[in-house]
């Protein structure tokens, strides 16, 4: 059995990552740490199964239902996005906390970011109708290119 240290170390790369809840003072656990840095180092929009089973093979005393709570914990927090359900049935998550929108492929169910700026829009909406526009999201969908070339 791998001690603490050695388990955070199997998850690296994404410690370059700033954890908001180590600067806005959140509970800051090793399973916590270990959730996000899946997350971060998946990079696909992962699912809570994915995660699960990524942070399981280095911690495999870690519960699915520690995986879940702690994904809906973070997101509600908003140290990570909840970028919704798509055509798997399945919470899909977000390290990426900057604006931008996703493109969900209706064949393959994978998740990509799409970068792109509506701040036009968004301008247009704050003041109509008397409504203030304080967040929004945008999830576009189809065929991702590489099941185009497949077809």
């Amino acid at each position: 059995m791998q001690n603490d240290d050695t388990q955070q170390q199997a998850f690296a790369p994404a410690a370059q990552q700033p954890y908001a809840a180590i600067q806005s003072g959140k509970r800051n656990t090793i399973q916590r740490q270990m959730i996000f840095a899946a997350l971060c180092d998946l990079d696909i929009h992962a699912t809570a199964e994915q995660i699960y089973d990524r942070v399981s093979v280095q911690y495999p005393s870690i519960s699915k239902a520690t995986v879940y709570r702690n994904l809906a914990q973070m997101a509600e927090s908003g140290e990570i996005l909840n970028v919704g359900n798509f055509n798997d049935g399945a919470v899909h998550y977000d390290h990426r906390l900057d604006k931008h929108y996703h493109f969900a492929c209706d064949a393959c169910g994978r998740v990509f970011d799409v970068s792109t700026d509506l701040g036009e829009i968004c301008g247009k909406m704050t003041g109509l109708d008397g409504h203030e526009v304080k967040n929004h999201s945008l999830t576009f969908s189809g065929v991702c290119r590489d099941c185009l070339k497949k077809e």
